[in-house]
């Protein structure tokens, strides 16, 4: 069963095209890594899947529907949600009030405050602290936590442990399990490729707006083809 699948997808902005006939599938509670060096496509793939590119063609479908063309809100409700690069917090709101935000587009579904809570204690305590007062570890968990309170099916995670100290790292990857625990998917994209490996099921490569390399079980990847295909060498 797939419950995401992207057929030939291209995406543009204005003249310059960033996607070139993209194919993957995710499955149901599965974690996918994607990888690539800067300007690889990752980014435009994951904002292409949540309707903020948009020129985008071919197919992308969830649970067998085609959203290709749905506007970003409605692709939220659909159950698909976006931790963005930067986390993108709202400045003017503090950490309870961002992580409400996310509970616009709310679909029915387990994930609550006190869940979100639960998971990361620290939010908890600072509730009330303004989000953009937090260290850049509790703010990655803030925007997790977001997006998480609209209750998805699929999570899409863009460069979460980028300008991150590697003990903060691991605590928010350590988070995954829980995560998953209720058959959440998640697509991750990550630059450093041992840690992609280390927290995915499968696993493609992007180069320049293409899949250079799929890996069906990261337990059996070939380094040296998989740095091969993430430089173009």
């Amino acid at each position: 069963m797939k419950l995401i699948e992207i057929e030939s997808l291209e995406a543009y902005y204005g003249d310059m095209q960033a996607l070139f006939g993209v194919d993957l599938d995710l499955r149901p509670g599965e974690a996918f890594g994607l990888v690539g060096a800067n300007g690889a496509g990752k980014s435009t793939l994951l904002r292409s899947m949540v309707g903020l590119v948009n020129d985008r063609r071919g197919h992308i479908r969830l649970a067998g529907d085609d959203i290709t063309h749905m506007q970003a809100e409605d692709i939220a409700q659909q159950g698909i949600a976006l931790v963005p690069e930067g986390r993108m917090l709202f400045a003017s709101l503090n950490v309870e009030e961002n992580l409400m935000m996310g509970a616009m587009n709310r679909r029915q579904g387990h994930w609550t405050l006190e869940r979100i809570y639960d998971l990361f204690p620290i939010l908890a305590e600072r509730r009330k602290q303004m989000a953009m007062t937090l260290s850049g570890g509790q703010q990655q968990m803030v925007a997790i936590g977001r997006a998480l309170m609209s209750n998805p099916r699929v999570l899409l995670c863009d460069e979460l442990s980028l300008g991150l100290a590697p003990v903060i790292v691991n605590q928010i990857y350590e988070s995954f399990a829980r995560i998953r625990q209720d058959g959440l998917s998640i697509i991750l994209v990550e630059q450093d490729i041992e840690r992609a490996i280390s927290v995915s099921d499968r696993m493609v490569c992007l180069l320049h707006g293409q899949v250079t390399m799929r890996v069906d079980d990261t337990s059996r990847v070939n380094l040296d083809q998989l740095s091969a295909a993430y430089f173009g060498e």
